[in-house]
């Protein structure tokens, strides 16, 4: 009464002895009443099973209401009482060596477990390190005093009991168990909640960490920017290109090694301030404000200022670059062109101040006079040079060239003497023109003879050029043209020669007057070097040269007749082969769909058109060795024919390949006619209707075409849904690659499976029923007895065994081979 009491709450009448019975079951209906009120089902317990002193029904009453009220409250990660219970005890005992909790019985036998629990929330209660798993009563005592001393958990288990029971009481485990639970409870939340905090204060620290890497980073980032600018804005210029040059890979190097990981770090400097923001906003803190200075936008203002003070100096070194390059192009071109200059005047100083025409013969003065008109006109010449190098120095003066004191110096000492070779020109003019009627008549005569002799010395020269000049030469045409040529120059020899007289007597006029007035001819013609000697013997040189050239046209002019024949001959040959083989593809185009007698006759008629063809092979070896004596000529062209050997190649390959093919389809055709027992008039027919609508003649139908033409046999394909499913599960069968069309082999496939009888797997098990008498499987012995050796072992080999109720040792499974023989199933 008294448990009843502390379960429903309420004070209950003491019985007097003569209505005690009526009273106690009055009592424990109550208490039954109010635990029914919280939901619990008591199933076959009464109250007078219990005043009756029914053993087996009060203690299961007692356990129905330890596990309502101590037991079903306990909930772990969504799973049941017991199960949540467990892993509980799993999870608080899981560090602990020798503890492997997995029930609520023979689990914790040892006491460990009991003392794990204990130990896990009150280490100091026990001293763990010092238990030993083969001592279980010291173990379970020493839990289950602990636990009634310092956590007010009454002893309800007996360490022998346990000990001794070969598998403890679940019920009353679980019971004691649950008591930790709900002594420790409040340290487990006290657990969640130091849980909670550190993950807040993890957040903070994670985020504070940010916060500081984002200011470092910030801060290198623009210590690095503040200390490139300066770098970046120096203009002090070099005055070598190799140091302009090594400014520029420095800048490179830059570039390529410096700034590559600052573009880095700023790219990472603005994902973790992303990043930390987003962290701040989730964790519902405030936003991050770096430093003064250190935002993202600071940054990216101080990145601008970089790339335009980068900009600025990559455009800096670059005109630099240009502009010492160009100071090295003017250095240059002035130091050649005065080197050049200086070269020319050597010696001109003292050449103009000699005195030698006062001694000097009348045709050296005449020489003399020409000469120094010749010099004059070089002289007027190099004027041009001066004021180009006077130009060059003015120029790198301007533009600040480092050595311009030397240059300046050089362009001074060239201009003084530049004046000073005038001067002596004019004077040295003056001079010779005293005296200039001296030999007038000579010079004459010495200047037509140069006049003259100059272009007919290059003539001759051209020529002898042109007669040794190789030709290289592919049609008869070139040759003549070349041969033509030759005869028009040969035909201008006769004038040539005339010149060539004419030269050597302007020459025989001079030595006439030499002769007649006794004039000192110290010296040569002095407007040129040709002598007489030479235009003689470069005449005797062209003279020779033409014969030769004759004979060298005349034997290429041989050479190109026989290619030309050789042209003649492979082009005859190539204009009836090549229609000879388009023809033959013709036929056999024609032979593959008309239908002329069975098949059979058609594929007599084919090999026997096969054996032509083969026959025909002498004539294109022929036509190979005319062409490898083309191809040994080097005859890279044919106008007489417009087939290459490679296009008779080609043809003659498809030509053999094509009547193959189609022998072979006449084979097949003639398979298929023998295995479906298709007649030759259905053949026929098939043939006439596939050919009548193949209206382009390729040997396939077309989509349209194809259903046209099944329709024209009977075939009942209607215009509505269910006909167009028909016909396209036609289509997957005839055109399995749907390519989009149809093969007169795939057609006829297709119309013998439609008209032939055929064999069916059904039709193959009922034969096999038959020879196994009617039974679900078949033997070893029955196949070997009814069939003939080769098939019986082959359908040993790979018949499955039998596993039906009614099997026998060896049995085979005929139905699954006979549907795998049909592509139903896998052999």
């Amino acid at each position: 009464m008294l448990l009843l009491e502390v379960i429903s709450g309420e004070r209950l009448a003491k019985p007097e002895r003569g209505k005690m019975r009526v009273h106690k079951i009055s009592n424990v209906n109550k208490a039954l009443d109010f635990i029914a009120s919280k939901g619990v089902k008591l199933v076959s317990i009464g109250a007078e099973e219990i005043v009756d002193g029914n053993v087996k029904m009060t203690l299961g009453m007692i356990w129905t209401i330890i596990l309502r009220f101590a037991i079903q409250d306990i909930s772990v990660e969504e799973t049941s009482a017991k199960e949540g219970l467990l892993l509980w005890c799993q999870r608080k005992t899981a560090p602990y060596k020798n503890v492997n909790i997995q029930n609520f019985h023979i689990s914790w036998k040892d006491g460990l477990g009991f003392c794990a629990l204990i130990h896990r929330h009150r280490p100091e209660l026990i001293d763990y390190g010092k238990l030993r798993k083969d001592d279980p009563l010291t173990n379970l005592n020493t839990a289950f005093d602990v636990a009634e001393k310092y956590l007010d958990i009454p002893k309800m288990l007996d360490a022998e009991d346990i000990v001794g029971t070969a598998r403890p009481d679940e019920k009353a485990i679980m019971t004691y168990v649950s008591s930790f639970y709900h002594a420790f409870s409040g340290a487990q939340k006290a657990e969640t909640a130091a849980n909670r905090i550190c993950k807040v204060l993890a957040v903070n620290q994670e985020n504070e960490q940010l916060m500081e890497d984002y200011e470092k980073l910030a801060s290198d980032l623009l210590e690095w920017i503040r200390r490139t600018i300066p770098w970046l804005e120096n203009r002090a210029p070099e005055n070598t290109m190799q140091a302009m040059q090594q400014k520029l890979e420095d800048f490179r190097d830059y570039r390529r090694l410096h700034k590559p990981p600052k573009v880095q770090e700023k790219c990472q400097l603005e994902i973790n301030f992303n990043t930390l923001q987003t962290k701040l906003r989730l964790s519902n803190r405030p936003a991050f404000m770096p430093s003064e200075g250190k935002m993202v936008s600071d940054i990216n203002n101080a990145w601008g200022g970089l790339e335009q003070a980068e900009k600025g100096y990559e455009e800096w070194l670059l005109n630099e670059i240009r502009r010492l390059e160009r100071l090295d192009h003017l250095a240059e071109k002035f130091r050649q062109k005065a080197s050049i200059h200086e070269a020319w005047t050597d010696g001109k100083e003292a050449m103009l101040q000699q005195k030698d025409y006062e001694t000097a013969t009348l045709s050296e003065i005449k020489a003399l006079l020409k000469k120094h008109e010749a010099f004059e006109s070089d002289l007027a010449a190099h004027q041009d040079r001066v004021e180009q190098i006077a130009a060059i120095a003015q120029e790198l003066n301007e533009l600040d060239y480092y050595d311009s004191p030397s240059v300046n110096a050089r362009c001074q000492k060239i201009c003084d003497q530049w004046d000073n070779l005038g001067a002596l020109t004019q004077k040295r003019r003056e001079a010779l023109e005293r005296t200039e009627k001296l030999l007038e008549t000579i010079d004459q005569l010495y200047l037509e003879y140069a006049k003259r002799a100059a272009p007919f010395n290059n003539w001759m020269e051209g020529a002898m050029e042109d007669l040794q000049d190789t030709f290289i030469v592919h049609t008869i045409e070139e040759i003549q043209g070349l041969t033509t040529a030759h005869e028009q120059f040969k035909a201008t020899l006769p004038d040539a020669d005339k010149e060539r007289q004419a030269i050597l007597g302007i020459h025989n006029e001079v030595s006439k007057i030499v002769q007649t007035y006794h004039v000192n001819m110290a010296g040569t013609n002095p407007y040129t070097t040709i002598t007489p000697h030479e235009i003689n013997g470069k005449w005797e040189h062209v003279r020779q040269l033409v014969p030769r050239r004759d004979q060298a046209l005349m034997e290429e002019h041989a050479r190109q007749q026989q290619n030309e024949r050789l042209r003649k001959q492979f082009g005859a040959q190539a204009n009836v082969i090549g229609p000879w083989i388009q023809t033959k593809m013709e036929e056999i185009g024609r032979i593959s769909i008309e239908m002329h007698g069975t098949l059979e006759d058609q594929l007599n008629h084919l090999r026997q058109y096969e054996k032509s063809i083969v026959n025909y092979k002498p004539k294109i070896d022929q036509l190979e060795g005319d062409h490898q004596q083309i191809q040994e000529a080097l005859i890279f062209d044919n106008k007489h024919t417009n087939y290459t050997m490679e296009h008779i190649r080609v043809g003659w390959e498809q030509l053999l390949t094509t009547i193959a093919r189609t022998i072979n389809e006449v084979e097949n055709q003639i398979l298929t006619r023998d295995a479906k027992g298709i007649s030759q008039e259905q053949m026929n027919e098939f043939r006439a209707s596939f050919n009548h609508f193949d209206r382009d003649h390729s040997g396939t139908l077309g989509p349209e075409e194809f259903k046209a033409c099944l329709i024209s046999l009977g075939y009942d394909i209607g215009n509505d849904a269910q006909g167009e499913a028909e016909f396209a599960r036609i289509m997957s069968i005839v055109d399995p690659n749907r390519l989009g069309v149809v093969t007169f082999q795939a057609f006829i496939d297709f119309m013998s499976r439609e008209t032939a009888d055929t064999d069916t797997a059904d039709q193959v098990m009922a034969s096999f029923k038959i020879l196994a008498g009617d039974k679900n499987y078949i033997t070893v012995d029955e196949l070997r007895r009814e069939l003939p050796p080769d098939q019986a072992e082959y359908c040993i080999a790979r018949m499955a065994p039998y596993n039906g109720r009614d099997a026998v040792p060896g049995a085979l499974d005929y139905m699954s081979f006979s549907t795998a023989l049909y592509g139903e199933s896998d052999l």
